[in-house]
């Protein structure tokens, strides 16, 4: 009886410790070193292998992907477990409205003929599957709206002349972008006049 209540209490004190180090970490002060340490180090990965773009706010990701892990956990599956070439375009839910994915067919533009964009409810993952593009980024706060927020479509428009960073998307190669992330994607490419790519949509953790 003894060694029963002994096992009962371990299990307890180890289920209160792996809540408080959930708990910590999903209300951690992440800085920009920690992030970036913490999304080297991979553990959310669970055999997820492309790399992440050289832009993204690893402080957003690590606070977000602690918020919402099954969400996060469920995009990274999708992508792993999905012969993405072979599914036609359309939209295909994943976990209801938290994560659904997009799966598109497109003309590559010049730049000019392209538009800035920023969503408010959902975090937008970006993955080529099969030719490249080129995307900006850049924030949205520094930009003059052009369109203002539309929340049954989850999008704002900004001056099509507003400076960013510039960076090709391909199939190795994930782009994240959070609210704070305004981006001018299908940018063309010299080589890639059409591009098939994957956007995953998922819920901001509030």
């Amino acid at each position: 009886m003894k060694k029963i209540f002994n096992y009962k209490l371990i299990l307890l004190v180890m289920v209160c410790f792996i809540s408080k180090t959930t708990l910590a970490q999903t209300t951690a002060n992440w800085t920009e070193k920690s992030a970036k340490e913490w999304a080297d180090k991979g553990e959310w990965r669970n055999g997820f292998k492309t790399k992440l773009y050289a832009g993204i706010d690893y402080v957003e990701f690590a606070k977000q992907y602690h918020k919402n892990k099954a969400a996060w956990d469920k995009a990274f599956a999708y992508i792993n477990n999905t012969k993405l070439d072979t599914v036609s375009p359309g939209k295909y839910l994943i976990d209801g409205d938290n994560v659904f994915s997009t799966i598109t067919d497109a003309n590559t533009k010049e730049y000019d003929k392209t538009m800035w964009e920023s969503h408010r409810k959902y975090i937008d993952l970006h993955l080529m599957i099969r030719g490249k593009e080129r995307i900006a980024v850049m924030n949205p706060a520094t930009a003059v709206v052009t369109d203002q927020y539309d929340e049954n479509k989850d999008v704002a428009h900004y001056d099509a002349n507003t400076k960013g960073n510039y960076y090709i998307a391909d199939q190795e190669t994930l782009m994240i972008f959070f609210p704070q992330n305004a981006h001018r994607p299908v940018i063309h490419v010299d080589g890639y006049d059409k591009v098939k790519k994957l956007v995953i949509k998922i819920k901001v953790a509030q």
